[in-house]
């Protein structure tokens, strides 16, 4: 009963301060970002009866390269980094989010690297490497290279042994939590939106667009939480308004658990019941071996793909019969279902992609089959100019071919050398009969953006 009762009071001195900081953010919001070489957090104000509770929360975090902008980016990209025994993956990590982006979305994003570990010869190796490599991101004000020296931080040893793990591993863990912490609330003002990577990640290209319009498709929900990738601490997108309350939750709780543990805790707290996932993942683990001591890491998210495809708003048809609920509108909707039909399969069936607005179309890719099977084996895929609307359905026609399924694949990068105009609909036409059902896993498009070049 004691135990339920601390629990019960813990819990209540938790929600307590998240809302007393989120009371100070709103009064604080209209404030703007001074142009300094130094952070600082000053002491806040605690009540008696939980100070005993909670250690006080006053760093000073200093900016080792790069320029403040004076305006708001649309996005902040965050990732800390420490010392690695088997070297380090920050730099291709930092190319990777250089080079899947464009200039106009790198115009509206801004990188910031907390070097997190102590030792002072590291973080000047590193810098001077960042330096070197990345300079004119650093002038432009797309990078960010921030420290925090070592008496910032509480104690790191000695702390509980939550899940029975070992006192290194969880002085590891804890110490990440509170870089966390400092980097997040760091980037509170820098950005309208903000999301965690790690410093062993690869990025799909384009992500910021692609982020872009899941955040819009979102906007006439509430949400504290949305999730690019399913590993870790990897892809997780937060506004930038709940920075301060995430990092005050994160610094509270440094040493209970992993961060990732403590985020589905968060959103929970703050009325977000379900996890908000996107698919396909827009971030990879790189890396091989693992900041902590260099043990081997094979983790990998098997939903990430390079280039997320365009995918234009459409409807989807077949006259193939679909087996239960695989409907095939679920191979064109890049998550991780898949359309299922029932044989026989002739030349007389079909599955039409009729776009709402005209389209030219870049590349387009078909994946069909599942673990060796069920592969579309005979099939035409062909591009379409022209809808008549009738009273029932809508029919295409003035067919061009781009070219035939090869072992149940077909992926076309050049289709503008082959159809240069706009199109209507995709159709991909059974030309022979197969004994076998059919998977069709991916219906991908590819379309050419305004200004983009042919």
């Amino acid at each position: 009963m004691r135990f339920h009762l601390k629990n019960l009071f813990l819990l209540a001195t938790g929600l307590l301060i998240l809302t007393r900081v989120y009371i100070y953010m709103q009064k604080a919001e209209s404030g703007s970002l001074k142009v300094s070489q130094t952070w600082i957090w000053d002491k806040e104000t605690w009540m008696e009866d939980i100070k005993g509770h909670y250690l006080h929360f006053n760093v000073s975090i200093k900016v080792l390269a790069g320029v403040f902008q004076q305006s708001k980016k649309y996005l902040t990209v965050g990732l800390s980094s420490v010392e690695r025994e088997k070297g380090s993956y920050l730099q291709d990590t930092l190319q990777s989010i250089y080079s899947a982006s464009s200039e106009e979305e790198l115009d509206q994003m801004v990188v910031v690297v907390l070097l997190a570990d102590f030792d002072v010869s590291w973080i000047q190796q590193t810098l001077e490497k960042i330096t070197n490599e990345f300079h004119t991101r650093l002038s432009k004000g797309q990078l960010l290279v921030i420290h925090a020296n070592e008496d910032n931080y509480p104690p790191l040893t000695g702390l509980k042994r939550n899940f029975n793990d070992a006192s290194d591993r969880v002085s590891f863990r804890s110490k990440q939590n509170v870089d966390y912490s400092y980097l997040v609330h760091f980037s509170s003002n820098l950005s309208q939106y903000y999301v965690m990577l790690e410093d062993d990640v690869s990025c799909s290209k384009n992500f910021l667009s692609s982020m872009r319009e899941h955040i819009h498709s979102m906007s006439n929900s509430k949400w504290v939480t949305l999730e690019f990738s399913k590993l870790g601490y990897i892809g997780k997108v937060y506004q930038c308004r709940d920075l301060p309350i995430l990092a005050r939750f994160l610094y509270n709780f440094y040493q209970e658990m992993p961060c990732d543990f403590l985020l589905s805790h968060f959103h929970k707290l703050l009325m977000q019941d379900k996890v908000i996932r996107f698919r396909p993942s827009l971030f990879q683990h790189m890396g091989t071996y693992s900041s902590f001591k260099g043990t081997f890491n094979h983790l990998k998210d098997e939903d990430f793909v390079e280039e997320v495809a365009d995918n234009p708003p459409a409807d989807i048809s077949t006259n193939i019969e679909i087996y239960q609920t695989n409907t095939v509108d679920k191979a064109y909707s890049q998550g991780l279902e898949y359309f299922w039909g029932v044989s026989p399969i002739g030349p007389e069936n079909y599955i039409l992609v009729v776009f709402h607005e005209p389209v030219l179309i870049s590349r387009v890719q078909i994946v069909t089959g599942l673990d060796g099977k069920d592969e579309l084996v005979y099939a035409d895929v062909e591009l379409g100019k022209t809808l008549v609307k009738k009273e029932s359905e809508v029919e295409c026609s003035g067919f061009d071919k781009l070219g035939s399924l090869q072992q149940g694949q077909f992926n076309e990068p050049a289709v503008q050398k082959l159809v240069p105009a706009t199109v209507a609909c995709l159709r991909i036409r059974v030309t022979a009969a197969q004994p076998s059902w059919v998977v069709v896993r991916k219906i991908q498009v590819w379309t050419f953006k305004d200004g983009q070049t042919m």
